[in-house]
């Protein structure tokens, strides 16, 4: 039997907003970059291109954040880019918005079943389950549309979380194992008829400036 082309996929978490910053989990809210989010994008666009770096396709959720991290890296790397809202962020629902206290301050019966593990509409938006079935529908759908191909694909923390969770044989309740995505960090997942490897993860390479020194990009989750 003839195994499928392996398709690669870069990974990359949008750039920094001010509501990372404040701790606010996002969801779906369409919070654009703040100015270093958008350096931060300029500067991942400008280092992949260094790097030699082709891709087939560049696809972004079409939350703000991600659109706006994805159009620096198409302007570089010359790719049409493509948005699906399959790549956006878990729906929040009425958790977004919010830091970590007010969440648990407002839905104290939600957060204990949070800090058990157990599995519901988060505010009543989307379950783990379901979010993470979201992710790897677009990944398998992908991945024989490019079969062979590699894709970048700009999109959000807990996206990228779901999608080595199970490349990784792990459930939900072992999350902490994976730590948190960084903005403009970089994630490859190989894959081919539904097996997944990590080839990257959470790489936050460090970025030459505009003065010569060298930043790196901070990790933040929010």
């Amino acid at each position: 039997m003839i195994e499928p082309p392996v398709s690669t996929f870069y990974l990359i978490r949008h750039g920094e907003t001010d509501w990372n910053l404040d701790g606010r989990w996002q969801g779906h809210s369409d919070v654009p970059l703040n100015a270093a989010g958008q350096l931060q994008a300029l500067r991942l666009a400008r280092r992949l291109a260094e790097e030699g770096v082709r891709f087939d396709a560049l696809y972004s959720s079409d939350l703000s954040r991600a659109r706006e991290t994805a159009a620096a890296l198409g302007g570089t790397l010359g790719r049409e880019l493509h948005t699906a809202p399959a790549l956006r962020e878990i729906d929040l629902g009425t958790w977004a918005g919010k830091t970590l206290a007010d969440i648990a301050a407002a839905y104290p019966d939600q957060w204990q079943k949070l800090q058990h593990n157990e599995d519901f509409p988060r505010g009543g938006g989307e379950s783990f389950a379901a979010f993470q079935a979201r992710v790897l529908g677009w990944l398998e759908s992908a991945a024989e549309m490019h079969s062979g191909g590699k894709i970048c694909v700009v999109t959000h923390g807990g996206w990228i979380r779901a999608a080595l969770l199970h490349a990784l044989g792990l459930t939900w309740g072992e999350r902490d194992r994976i730590p948190a995505i960084g903005n403009g960090s970089i994630t490859i997942l190989e894959g081919a008829a539904g097996r997944w490897t990590v080839a990257r993860m959470n790489n936050t390479p460090r970025i030459q400036t505009a003065g010569g020194e060298e930043e790196h990009l901070e990790e933040n989750e929010g």
